[in-house]
């Protein structure tokens, strides 16, 4: 048995494949509903409850979906060029840290809001330099440099918040001071939790699908992740177009954390992102890289986690369901992805 690549995919091909991996999905969620002794169609009605049952709820589940729209649309980036971006988290507490070094005094009330957003994404794409630079210069696989800069930065965070940031009214715990009201980003209407930062990673996504689309970038960043031998041999200067994804990408992500500190957490702790990184990248697989799609699949990914928090405590079944729900999402969605441009053949 081979792989055969399909030239032309029909339209119900492209379409079919992925709504047969929801619908697995949706099996998989049910079989693990079933062994934990509950009922499949209570715990996915629950679900939906849960993440968008109530006005409460579906605003918690914007909220959950804001970081994952930045994360989703750096990944989204990243890999549209073949440059495998799996360090968003890194890129998402170095935008975090940036906002706390600013947002607490450092730069003028008026300006302060701008500025901390436009220097945590310089934070967040200086991060992913470096394995770029790794990665062009010396062929060294991206995957595992911007794997442990995760590891690297949360080290670093919590040096920082047991030492140098670490707030001396904070009763011993391990959190920065309280931003400034003025570097906080506002509610969007007043009494809610959501923040202005959903509207901006909203019209985020929509930059960045105008540069794939509309700009000369965009043609050569599709162009190295197409078929990285051909741009080159076409003259495209594929180094440089790996940099500046790379500068993108990073920028997009560190947005996440900014978001996070300013709109919504106030301050910076280690438990700031529970993965938000690690999931951009399903929402960016379960979005086919689709920027625009990203929101769509950020929202849905956000409302199985608030839904499950939801479901748990209403039914007693572990939130873990709903790891295993995303897990057995992208995985489908890989395979369908595949079978959508490739065909089995038997010889």
């Amino acid at each position: 048995m081979r792989l055969e690549p399909i030239p032309n995919p029909t339209l119900a091909r492209r379409l079919g494949l992925p709504a047969a991996a929801l619908a697995a999905t949706v099996v998989v969620a049910s079989l693990l509903a079933l062994l934990a002794g509950a009922n499949p169609f209570a715990v996915l009605g629950q679900i939906v409850t849960g993440a968008v049952g109530s006005k409460f709820a579906l605003l918690e589940t914007l909220n959950r979906a804001t970081p994952l729209i930045f994360t989703g649309l750096a990944v989204a980036v990243a890999f549209k060029a073949k440059l495998w971006n799996i360090g968003a988290e890194a890129q998402l507490y170095a935008g975090a840290i940036v906002a706390v070094l600013l947002g607490t005094g450092a730069v003028p009330s008026p300006f302060v809001l701008p500025v901390t957003a436009v220097f945590a994404m310089l934070a967040g794409a200086l991060v992913l330099l470096g394995p770029a630079l790794l990665k062009t210069r010396l062929g060294v696989d991206e995957v595992v440099t911007t794997l442990l800069f995760n590891f690297i930065m949360l080290l670093f965070v919590s040096y920082l918040l047991e030492g140098p940031m670490k707030d001396p009214m904070g009763m011993g715990w391990p959190k920065s001071e309280a931003l400034l009201k003025e570097a906080r980003l506002p509610r969007i209407a007043e009494g809610l939790r959501l923040h202005w930062g959903f509207v901006l990673a909203m019209i985020a996504a929509v930059v960045v699908y105008v540069i794939e689309r509309r700009t000369s970038f965009g043609f050569e960043m599709r162009a190295v992740g197409s078929n990285f031998g051909a741009a080159r041999f076409a003259g495209v200067p594929v180094n440089r177009v790996l940099i500046q994804t790379a500068l993108l990408s990073g920028g997009l992500a560190a947005l996440a954390g900014w978001s996070e500190v300013a709109g919504l957490k106030g301050h910076l702790s280690q438990d700031l992102s529970p993965g938000f990184g690690y999931t951009g990248i399903i929402v960016a697989m379960l979005a086919l890289l689709n920027p625009l799609a990203v929101i769509g699949t950020a929202i849905f990914v956000a409302g199985i986690f608030v839904g499950s928090d939801a479901m748990s405590r209403a039914a007693g079944v572990p939130t873990y369901i709903a790891d295993m729900l995303l897990a057995s999402a992208l995985l489908f969605m890989v395979l369908a992805i595949l079978l959508t441009k490739m065909r089995v053949v038997r010889g």
